[in-house]
């Protein structure tokens, strides 16, 4: 699939991704809700500011996993800054947010990176990363009846209708741009059914070494106990990023979606518009230069949620900002833009606070440190980092130009799982 057909308009996007380890102990979900945005709606595109909830505000836990560095375990802004480096942004009140070098895998900041909160529509990420890969984007779908009704009332729609038949590069188009719950759960169906696919994800999370994330729901619409957070959402936005249609659709503007039939044969369409307020500038929000997605969301329990990867030369980083407590409907993306400024500009200038840690199956280098699944069985073993090996360099491939408007080129990066020894002062 080329980008041509999968957008009509792509901002200047960018991709990434890589490694390296610690380990983890047990998290604990904060259950307080957050801003009322007026119901449990995934990818709400109003620009309006959300109500507050007065004594909402509470502290993070004492105890958070320290998978990636013991540091990230611990409450508060974490960062060290080196000679000339600049002052984190004043005024962040994200309940949790990460700023990281999608390349070498190192966290340049962090605050309650490892706090377990509502994701919201960032759940999606897990989602495609899980399921995009077992489906062929040209097989067709006549959707059931049954199929959408576990939607849940004030659901993100992208307007997938009954009887109706869709391919499953349509199906994605929704879910990416539109945030649409209803082509979740039709992909869901398609992938054996909603358990199946909660279970899938589960299990690609604790691949990830996402443990921080329990999934009751494929589409990330509030459901008691269903929590993730900025660590884990940056390493389902990293793992993406790795696989070429998910860039795409990640990269992807505004597309066109099936409507209606006409005449009993001839299907209508309508323009769909990426709901990421940071890539086509919708309610005011200064496009940012360089961005490639990943997933914006906002839920009645997570307030606004945001991961974005953006590049800055040769640097690509990745940045998750989740429930900011003041400003309405662009805090999250304001937040968002403001620490990739700092991160660019930090970027050789400060002493990373921990790393992005690789999927299980590329650490292989075990270090003995307890870690726990969101089911807190009996525990298991997260190594740091696999052993330098030569040939698990990373390529950067360029593709496209000048595009339309919005003059954007589409980055594309080829990434494998580059194997890295552990520094000796990590622990």
């Amino acid at each position: 699939m080329s980008a041509k057909k999968t957008a009509v308009t792509v901002l200047t996007a960018a991709a990434l991704l890589l490694p390296a380890a610690l380990a983890t102990t047990p998290a604990f979900a904060d259950p307080t809700p957050g801003p009322d945005t007026g119901g449990s709606t995934t990818g709400n595109t109003s620009g309006k500011a959300d109500a507050k909830q007065p004594g909402k505000n509470p502290a993070p836990p004492a105890a958070m996993s320290t998978v990636g560095g013991t540091r990230l375990g611990k409450p508060g802004t974490q960062v060290q800054l080196g000679p000339g480096a600049p002052a984190l942004p004043k005024e962040l009140s994200g309940r949790s947010w990460i700023v990281a070098d999608a390349e070498s895998g190192e966290v340049f900041a962090a605050h309650n990176a490892h706090w377990r909160l509502p994701p919201a529509s960032t759940l999606k990420m897990l989602f495609a990363d899980t399921v995009l890969p077992r489906l062929p984007k040209d097989e067709k779908h006549t959707v059931a009846p049954s199929e959408l009704a576990p939607v849940g009332p004030g659901s993100s729609l992208v307007g997938v209708k009954e009887n109706l038949s869709y391919s499953v590069h349509d199906l994605w188009l929704g879910v990416f741009l539109r945030s649409g719950n209803d082509a979740v759960h039709v992909l869901a169906a398609m992938n054996g059914g909603v358990p199946k696919t909660v279970q899938d994800m589960q299990e690609h999370a604790d691949e990830l070494q996402a443990l921080d994330t329990h999934v009751v729901s494929p589409d990330g619409y509030d459901a008691p106990g269903q929590v993730s957070s900025a660590y884990d959402l940056t390493l389902f936005a990293r793992s993406g990023m790795q696989k070429k249609d998910f860039r795409e659709y990640a990269a992807t503007a505004t597309a066109k979606f099936p409507g209606a039939e006409l005449d009993g044969k001839l299907r209508d369409s309508f323009e769909i518009q990426n709901t990421n307020r940071l890539m086509t500038g919708a309610y005011g929000v200064t496009p940012y230069k360089g961005i490639a997605g990943v997933k914006n969301g906002t839920t009645s329990l997570a307030g606004s949620t945001f991961t974005g990867i953006a590049q800055r030369g040769d640097r690509v980083l990745l940045v998750t900002v989740m429930n900011p407590s003041t400003g309405g409907g662009n805090q999250v993306y304001e937040e968002t833009a403001a620490l990739f400024d700092w991160g660019f500009a930090a970027a050789g200038k400060v002493t990373p606070v921990g790393e992005l840690v690789p999927p299980k199956s590329a650490d292989s280098t075990s270090h003995g440190a307890p870690a726990r699944t969101h089911t807190d069985k009996k525990p298991g073993t997260a190594g740091a980092a696999a052993q330098a090996s030569g040939g698990l360099g990373t390529a950067l491939a360029v593709v496209g130009g000048v595009l339309v408007v919005l003059g954007a080129g589409v980055f594309l990066v080829n990434r494998l799982w580059p194997s890295r020894r552990r520094r000796p002062e990590e622990t």
